[in-house]
């Protein structure tokens, strides 16, 4: 009895907020991560990608970097972030960057 009570205390002092939202069972988001002044039409785009596996692997190269040199981008117009987490099985988290 004493364990469960330490555990339902856990979770009350740590709250459930997070900085993003997270599903339990499945997320799948695409949140904005900056912008600058620059916009406009004909934008290329670049991507990078990295995945995790049952939480226990995970690689890749998700930099704006990367995603710059993915899409040939020297100037950056905004960039957002995507995520996709099934169960906390697998996990691809991905960098969108626009620009020209």
């Amino acid at each position: 009895m004493m364990f469960f009570t330490m555990v339902a205390a856990l979770f009350l002092i740590n709250g459930c907020a997070t900085p993003v939202p997270v599903g339990v069972v499945y997320t799948e988001l695409k949140l904005p991560i900056t912008a600058t002044g620059e916009s406009g039409k004909n934008l290329k785009v670049g991507t990078a990608e990295c995945i995790s596996v049952l939480g226990l692997v995970a690689t890749g190269d998700a930099g704006i970097q990367e995603a710059m040199d993915d899409g040939g981008i020297t100037k950056i117009s905004h960039v957002d972030w995507e995520v996709k987490n099934i169960l906390g099985i697998l996990g691809r988290y991905k960098v969108v960057v626009y620009g020209h």
